[in-house]
């Protein structure tokens, strides 16, 4: 098991999406990939609402690629 996080959780606008942990380190203005392919504004991964955790549903190819890849150690 990784000692680090590897990856994030984010509930950006339209879906709650699993980013590689680099992608909350980028710039506002750059852009962030999802591991399912969805890119946002890297500046919509942060400051977010409780609401926008419970409303957003979750990416099922997030998970899926997630649930198939095996964790670093």
């Amino acid at each position: 098991m990784p000692e680090y996080l590897t990856y994030v959780w984010r509930p950006v606008p339209g879906s709650r999406h699993a980013f590689p942990i680099a992608a909350t380190k980028l710039a506002p203005e750059e852009t962030a990939t999802a591991y399912c392919g969805t890119e946002v504004e890297a500046a919509k991964l942060h400051d977010l609402n409780e609401l926008a955790w419970i409303l957003e549903p979750t990416c099922m190819d997030c998970w899926k690629h997630l649930a198939n890849t095996p964790p670093r150690t």
